[in-house]
């Protein structure tokens, strides 16, 4: 997600008094999240902010959800098409994944409900494998209640017996991870929380083989030994407990991928890939979607915009913003310097 700037009056508010932001449609399928919910949105035009949000019919939050805040609302339109003609106009792209503290922790992510919902479709494909099928197209939930009786209905009433590995465990996707699984039921000494020094001794690691579900939840930004290989796990044969990989980082086609048994991003309507092994091996299936948190939209939307509005307040002063404008221009150098723009 990346929110934008316009000198362009066309596009923003035409308010020569107030700063305009302005929310734009979703254009990717099945994406409902939004950051900039209705209560932050208020919070926005309390403060003295001007805010236009495009009416969209597959954000979560509806329509007349913005309008009861007396926010304006425009018909659904187009946008900027790419970087490119943020350039053009005069605009600056601000990437929120980039938005930083002083210790350089994200001031928002969606990480503890990725890491959650991420959690949450690993039990239901290992519900579903018991049955002999293959998980089918997932739907996001009303709420995290909803999410947590829905699994535990797919399992029989109860995560109790499966036994599962979060690495990443002490980060926000890890501790959204181990909360599923402790609300679903899981005993908690079945819940196996790995982190820096489990991990420090380097893969691959033969414990994983023997979980039911596997969920990596590790910020990759260097080369590291690979946590399991196809190798390894073809030669447990038989004896593997293994039947479910979850990565939710999703580092599908970075060379330092530490899960390299699968090489293509899955999605809601398709959410699990099989590893191919031998004809003797147990099934075994990873779900790779790297917009986990919109199984659980609202919830994660509100999250996500209540930690982002401290920084919104602030918009367009603050350290936040002149780093991610700052780094917005090296970016726009570095690819005209490539492309000869």
């Amino acid at each position: 997600m990346r929110w934008s700037r316009t000198e362009s009056e066309s596009f923003f508010s035409s308010s020569t008094t107030m700063t305009s932001l302005w929310l734009r449609c979703e254009k990717k399928p099945f994406e409902r999240r939004a950051a900039l919910t209705p209560t932050t949105a208020k919070t926005l035009l309390d403060a003295g902010f001007a805010v236009t949000v495009e009416r969209d019919e597959q954000r979560i939050f509806a329509d007349s959800e913005y309008e009861a805040s007396l926010i304006a609302t425009k018909i659904r339109l187009a946008g900027l098409k790419c970087w490119r003609d943020s350039i053009a106009g005069g605009g600056t792209l601000y990437d929120l994944e980039f938005l930083t503290d002083p210790s350089g922790r994200r001031v928002a992510a969606f990480g503890f409900h990725a890491g959650f919902a991420g959690a949450a479709a690993g039990a239901l494909a290992i519900a579903s494998q018991k049955k002999g099928e293959t998980l089918g197209a997932l739907e996001p939930y009303e709420n995290e209640a909803a999410m947590v009786a829905g699994v535990k209905a797919a399992l029989g009433g109860s995560g109790n017996g499966i036994k599962a590995l979060v690495i990443g465990a002490l980060g926000r996707c890890g501790r959204g991870a181990v909360d599923l699984f402790r609300k679903i039921g899981v005993a908690e000494d079945d819940i196996l929380k790995w982190d820096l020094d489990e991990t420090a001794k380097g893969g691959p690691f033969d414990e994983i083989l023997g979980v039911d579900v596997f969920v990596n939840c590790i910020y990759l930004n260097t080369s590291i030994p690979p946590f399991i290989t196809r190798e390894r796990i073809a030669a447990a044969g038989q004896g593997r407990r293994l039947s479910v990989v979850v990565d939710v980082s999703c580092d599908t086609t970075n060379p330092f991928n530490p899960i390299p048994i699968y090489n293509i991003n899955t999605t809601f309507p398709e959410p699990t890939v099989p590893v191919v092994l031998g004809a003797d091996c147990p099934q075994l299936s990873v779900i790779s979607i790297d917009h986990l948190p919109t199984l659980l939209p609202r919830e994660a939307s509100e999250q996500f915009s209540r930690d982002l509005l401290p920084s919104l307040l602030e918009y367009p002063q603050g350290r936040v913003w002149s780093d991610a404008e700052r780094l917005f221009k090296t970016k726009v150098a570095e690819a005209a310097s490539v492309e000869g723009l």
